[in-house]
């Protein structure tokens, strides 16, 4: 084989078996539904607290949000049953 770049990081190879990776079967395949909410934030109409509870309630989640002056865009999404 050679030598290694980094005698630190040897590790002595184990012997023997590898080890058997599980087989993974889906059933049923996951499905995400996503929205967009977008405020502008220069008219402070920023989302409140009961409007965000309730998509919670919803089953909405909240992943990410963005910023272009003078808007904020949030973006949620929630598993489809």
């Amino acid at each position: 084989m050679g030598v290694p770049m980094n005698p630190k990081f040897d590790f002595p190879r184990p012997s023997g078996t590898p080890p058997v990776t599980p087989m993974v079967y889906v059933k049923d395949r996951i499905v995400w539904e996503y929205k967009v909410v977008s405020r502008n934030v220069s008219k402070q109409d920023m989302p409140s607290e009961e409007e965000l509870n309730k998509l919670g309630k919803e089953g909405w989640e909240l992943t990410g949000m963005f910023s272009d002056n003078p808007f904020v865009y949030l973006y949620f999404k929630r598993l489809i049953m």
